[in-house]
């Protein structure tokens, strides 16, 4: 897959494909709490066809969203995909009917939540599959070898092209590197945390995609006076600037911010192009600091 594309941001290389960094997060399309399916379908399939006509050419799902209500909502919107569309999915999560998400990371439980991915999104096989460790609380210590090599054995199955991981410490990245190739990772990441700055540096000089989740905070969206005030500067959102900052920050950021309003996502892509000076990144790096 290569695209050319208007989005802010540029593209960036996954692989042997290439995606517009400016993505989309289809989390909030299923029902409160990621349970259940959305109250308007017609407004989640339109935000959906709307993503890929603005030139989004990557998608980030999971069959454990809904569950399975977003990734049936994908493919009724968007199959048969565009060549040019990367569709990415997660596992090592079930859901509860408390809306949980006990982890499900033994070999067998892997192969299930990668077959069933494949038959809600209607694929002979997946675009990209993040290894999802830790928990709701964010990453924790420990080993990612069985279950990442699961997933790569599945990949030499020819059930999935490329790798990546998901809410992880630096220290499972390099062990996941030492088994498999990954193509990006994906941790929680934005203005007020950032906690993996070093890990997105290393990343990036080796041509590895950062994917931050919850670029806008949240549940609870990000609170700053700084933010403020330097959106207040350049007149617009704190929201958009908050993701234009992402997109300076480093090359190798990919941008999934979601939304169930069309409207909200041209809001999100016209919000990420807007432009920073030095001394708004000054003020804005204050935030962490």
């Amino acid at each position: 897959m290569n695209i050319t594309s208007t989005l802010p941001g540029g593209s960036w290389t996954l692989g042997d494909d290439t995606v517009a960094r400016f993505g989309y997060g289809a989390m909030q399309l299923a029902g409160p709490w990621v349970m259940g399916p959305p109250a308007d379908r017609g407004g989640a399939l339109a935000v959906l066809q709307a993503a890929v006509a603005a030139g989004i050419t990557h998608i980030d799902t999971s069959d454990a969203y809904g569950p399975r209500f977003t990734n049936q909502l994908i493919h009724e919107a968007l199959h048969p995909y565009p060549e040019s569309l990367l569709i990415a999915t997660k596992v090592g999560a079930n859901r509860d009917e408390e809306g949980g998400w006990p982890v499900a990371r033994h070999p067998q439980d892997l192969r299930q939540q990668v077959h069933e991915n494949l038959e809600s999104l209607g694929v002979e096989v997946l675009d990209l599959v993040n290894m999802r460790m830790g928990d709701a609380q964010g990453p924790q210590v420990g080993p990612i070898a069985e279950a990442f090599g699961t997933l790569v054995e599945l990949q030499k199955e020819g059930l999935i092209r490329h790798l990546g991981v998901s809410n992880v410490t630096a220290e499972q990245v390099g062990e996941a590197r030492s088994i498999g190739e990954i193509v990006c990772v994906q941790n929680m990441y934005n203005l007020a945390h950032r906690h993996d700055d070093e890990l997105i540096d290393h990343l990036a000089a080796d041509g590895i995609a950062y994917v931050p989740f919850f670029p806008l905070g949240g549940f609870t969206p990000l609170q700053s006076q700084a933010l403020s005030t330097v959106a207040d500067r350049v007149g617009t959102t704190p929201m958009s600037v908050a993701l234009a900052w992402l997109l300076r920050r480093s090359p190798n950021i990919l941008l999934i911010p979601g939304t169930s309003s069309s409207d909200h996502l041209h809001e999100n892509i016209a919000g990420a192009g807007t432009a920073l000076s030095s001394q708004d990144l000054a003020d804005l790096d204050s935030i962490a600091n």
